[in-house]
């Protein structure tokens, strides 16, 4: 299992890693996979992402180095702010053709409005749900 699913992260691995090399304690294949893994599993916030790496930490490191275990909120934000957009969304795209191929052409896709969560006072936009399943796959 876990060479099928590093080979899936794998478009992650052409990302150039913009840190100094001397302070460097967390690989970044490593934070960019527990960044979407903890996305995927509904985390909004570096904090989120944080918590859902340290709770599933044997989990993910059954595919994942994790050598030092997992980074901060703020290595997370800082690492993410230098790199470059264009080739993050790049490789996010790569990903996302990958897993397309794995799961199967359907997709359901399913959205909400929340009642009730537009906040008028602070002129805040209601929140959105939106929800996918690839059907073939049962994801």
């Amino acid at each position: 299992m876990s060479d099928r699913l590093v080979a899936v992260f794998s478009t992650f691995e052409t990302l150039t890693d913009p840190r100094m090399r001397r302070s460097r304690r967390h690989e970044l294949f490593d934070l960019v996979v527990v960044a979407l893994c903890g996305t995927i599993a509904g985390s909004d916030t570096w904090a989120d992402i944080e918590r859902f790496g340290k709770e599933r930490l044997d989990w993910l490191r059954t595919f994942l180095t994790l050598r030092n275990g997992i980074a901060s909120h703020d290595t997370f934000g800082r690492v993410f702010a230098m790199l470059d957009p264009a080739k993050l969304v790049e490789c996010l795209r790569q990903w996302l053709d990958e897993v397309g191929r794995e799961i199967g052409p359907h997709v359901a896709i399913d959205g909400k409005t929340l009642r009730g969560s537009f906040d008028k006072a602070a002129q805040k936009n209601p929140l959105h749900l939106v929800s996918a399943w690839a059907s073939e796959a049962r994801l």
